[in-house]
């Protein structure tokens, strides 16, 4: 072989080379979560003859449990609300003791606790909606009262490992429909 020849065949090798190895360099992409959105949400008056009515998303399946407590159901998002009704007997400092201590059991693993007091004097209801930032067993829970009769508290839980960045979405569609509950909630 000839010298030409041989550079010849070394400039060719090292065009291959030099464009066979022009590739992007290999990046590992960041965590990421599916995003859902879920259908605007419908609301119908919920009554039976517990001393209370309501509005709840159609989409929720709800049940009756003991003692005018209810399941409100999310099959397709995994979670419930769960309400739970006391009457007031003069024990209305021990009723909210309980549901603020429910509250707080979670700053263990919460970010933060937002409270947002509620107040409609016209249909005698009070109470506290808290938001829980963070991986908490529960993002949303309330509490409502009309200070002599009537006491009712709420929470959802999802079925998942708390991880509130996969959640968020369910969990801001499902706060929502809470917010909902305790604006139409009305004493009978």
């Amino acid at each position: 072989m000839n010298k030409s020849g041989f550079v010849f065949g070394l400039v060719v090798l090292s065009c291959l080379v030099f464009l066979s190895s022009c590739k992007n360099d290999v990046v590992p992409k960041p965590a990421s979560y599916l995003r859902l959105d879920y259908n605007e949400a419908r609301y119908a008056r919920f009554e039976d003859d517990c001393p209370f009515e309501f509005e709840v998303n159609s989409e929720a399946k709800i049940e009756k449990d003991k003692n005018c407590g209810f399941t409100i159901n999310y099959p397709k998002m995994k979670a419930t609300i769960y309400l739970n009704y006391k009457p007031v007997n003069g024990n209305i400092n021990a009723l909210l003791k309980d549901a603020q201590k429910l509250t707080y059991e979670h700053v263990i693993k919460a970010d933060d606790i937002l409270e947002q007091p509620f107040l409609n004097a016209s249909k005698k209801v009070y109470g506290m909606f808290y938001q829980v930032d963070g991986n908490a067993a529960t993002n949303s829970q309330f509490y409502v009262t009309d200070s002599t009769k009537h006491f009712m508290t709420g929470a959802v839980y999802f079925y998942a490992k708390p991880n509130f960045d996969s959640i968020m979405p369910a969990a801001s569609y499902v706060k929502n429909d809470m917010q909902r509950i305790v604006e139409t909630l009305k004493w009978k």
